[in-house]
């Protein structure tokens, strides 16, 4: 009885180091870096909402601003490749 193997993924022809791997997860270096800058906002704006003062006026001013940060940390990791594509292909 011979045994059947299943391919599950096919393979992908890494020789050219870091641009082959991020080809294949869909990041250009400049991506990296983008998600990298909202990850780091995003960590700050948690511990700003972990860090709000028993102050009802003063938590919801510092909430606020946490979830503003949130917001701008979520747009940067979605449109962020968009948002700076202009910056990058720039054409002297």
């Amino acid at each position: 009885m011979a045994r059947k193997f299943i391919t599950l993924a096919k393979p992908t022809d890494m020789s050219e180091g870091f641009s082959d791997f991020f080809d294949t997860i869909g990041l250009t270096g400049g991506g990296l870096v983008t998600k990298g800058v909202a990850a780091v906002i995003a960590v700050i704006a948690v511990r700003m909402l972990f860090q709000l003062s028993g102050d009802p006026k003063g938590a919801l001013r510092k909430g606020s601003m946490a979830i503003g940060t949130l917001f701008v940390a979520l747009v940067l990791a979605l449109y962020g490749n968009d948002l700076f594509s202009t910056v990058t292909d720039a054409k002297g």
